[in-house]
């Protein structure tokens, strides 16, 4: 089963571009509510070039890798990758509003839907408010 989430950012495709696939940025937006942080990321953006996040609770009580491999990239339009068996396409669509940054992702089987489309979707979010708040 895939899942969609989408925001639209108002700022230009190429800051938006550049927020999504700079580690320091991704460091500041990955998350998904205040009690959770980004402690680190790397970024080889190319086909076959890798990606982690180290996401943590900010009291250390966990902490888990989100890591994958760059499978497409169009700049500016379209990351696909891969996370272990999964996939996830994120698509950067230029519109009068603004940028709309839709992700589609396989979801997993060890959480419900709702709880998986709702932090993917506070991820998202929060990346809309870093890139803007940088205009």
């Amino acid at each position: 089963m895939k899942i969609t989430v989408e925001t639209i950012v108002k700022a230009p495709v190429a800051k938006v571009w550049s927020a999504y696939t700079t580690p320091d940025d991704i460091k500041q937006w990955n998350t998904a509510s205040d009690d959770w942080h980004t402690t680190k990321s790397t970024v080889d953006l190319r086909v076959d070039g890798a990606f982690t996040s180290r996401m943590e609770a900010k009291d250390g009580s966990f902490g888990f890798d989100f890591a994958g491999t760059y499978t497409k990239l169009v700049p500016n339009e379209l990351i696909e990758y891969s996370f272990g068996d999964r996939t996830c396409a994120v698509e950067f669509l230029t519109g009068e509003n603004g940028v709309t940054v839709r992700v589609t992702f396989d979801a997993e089987s060890e959480n419900p839907v709702e709880q998986q489309r709702q932090g993917w979707q506070a991820i998202l979010n929060s990346f809309a408010k870093h890139v803007e708040a940088r205009q």
